[in-house]
């Protein structure tokens, strides 16, 4: 029993030192596994051009098409003329797939089909056997099965109703892996740990983190690559090191930086972004223009006829401008009160930030997409 609790004694204390770097560091606490790749370990991209056949009449009219179908059947021993394909059920596609590392022959990927000619649908189609190669030339893969396509296509001589993209389609699990791609996790002696988004303090932090649980065996090399020396007692096993890698929480650090997007209003700042003192005024200048018809009566027994005649009306509000002063050190979310205490609307905001950007207050890097 007094183990139980000196067991659950160490383990909230341990929790506590860990909450405590959280704060310090600022950050969320997240898995290397899922902020950095293993060199080496990668997927290779495949490629293939097939037919799908079965379709009503929404098949392509290209002659390349026609020339797939007079070649496969002559692989079965029918001869055909050119003229003797006459066939609007067929289309001529690409197939791609994204082959795993690690996958071994026998299993199954997922495949992306295509339509390459002016095929209307591939709705209810079925791949044909198609090789898939990679960049060498060689096959890895084979494909064949029903194509499922995520929307329709409906229409008569006068109206259409399409409803998301039908000419390109999925079959699941429809490529068999015929060979696979040999991968070599490190050399023996070391692996290194590459960050999916390069920065040189993340890097030092998990190089940081490893040696505290594995002693003195990483090193950053530079923003992206971590160098990691395999223990002894792993030397025979790094995948059951990496396993134990990938476990360990960092905390990511991260360039400050605002995004904007002046098409849709979206702004998006990070919790790094600081602003000097700043006074920041927001005003709207609102004119509005309208026109009216109004009916002109003539004189009583003058002669004259009923007229209307346009009236223009324009008027201009301008708001009173509002001064908000911004103090050191302000952070997004203080940035982000004070502009909606003047009433800041999106657009307005990114107007905003370009000028205190070009006034050298704003600490970070705006991005403009």
């Amino acid at each position: 029993m007094r183990y139980a609790r000196f067991a659950v004694l160490i383990g909230s204390l341990l929790l506590m030192i860990s909450s405590v770097s959280f704060a310090a560091q600022g950050g969320p606490l997240v898995r290397i596994k899922d902020m950095a790749d293993v060199e080496g370990v990668r997927s290779n991209q495949l490629v293939g051009v097939g037919l799908v056949l079965g379709l009503q009449g929404t098949g392509d009219k290209a002659t390349m098409s026609l020339q797939m179908v007079r070649n496969l059947m002559r692989q079965f021993g029918v001869t055909l003329t050119e003229k003797a394909v006459k066939s609007k059920n067929v289309a001529a596609v690409s197939v791609t797939c994204d082959l795993p590392a690690f996958t071994r022959p026998g299993q199954r990927v997922d495949v992306t089909v295509s339509a390459i000619g002016d095929a209307k649908s591939l709705q209810g189609g079925t791949l044909l056997q198609t090789p898939l190669k990679a960049a060498n030339g060689d096959v890895y893969a084979v494909a064949q099965g029903p194509v499922m396509v995520g929307g329709f296509s409906a229409g008569g001589a006068a109206a259409t109703l399409t409803k998301n993209t039908t000419t390109v389609g999925r079959v699941p699990q429809g490529a068999i892996v015929e060979r696979d791609v040999e991968t070599q996790l490190g050399d023996r002696s070391s692996v290194a740990l590459l960050l999916r988004t390069p920065d040189f303090t993340t890097a030092g932090r998990v190089a940081e983190a490893i040696n505290e649980s594995f002693g003195n065996v990483a090193e950053a090399e530079d923003a992206s690559r971590i160098r990691v020396a395999l223990p002894a007692q792993y030397a025979s096993s790094p995948a059951a090191f990496i396993a134990k890698l990938e476990t360990l929480q960092v905390v990511p650090d991260a360039t400050a930086r605002v995004v904007v997007n002046e098409r849709t209003g979206t702004v998006v700042m990070g919790g790094n972004v600081r602003i000097s003192p700043v006074a920041v005024a927001h005003g709207n200048l609102t004119v509005r223009v309208t026109e009216n018809a109004n009916v002109v009566q003539p004189n009583a027994f003058s002669g004259g006829e009923t007229a209307t005649e346009a009236r223009t009306d324009v008027q201009a509000n301008e708001s009173a401008g509002q001064f908000v002063t911004v103090p050191a050190n302000t952070t997004v979310k203080d940035l982000a009160d004070a502009l909606n205490a003047i009433g800041a609307t999106p657009r307005d905001v990114i107007a905003i930030l370009q000028a205190v950007k070009e006034a050298g207050a704003l600490h970070g890097e705006l991005v403009t997409m």
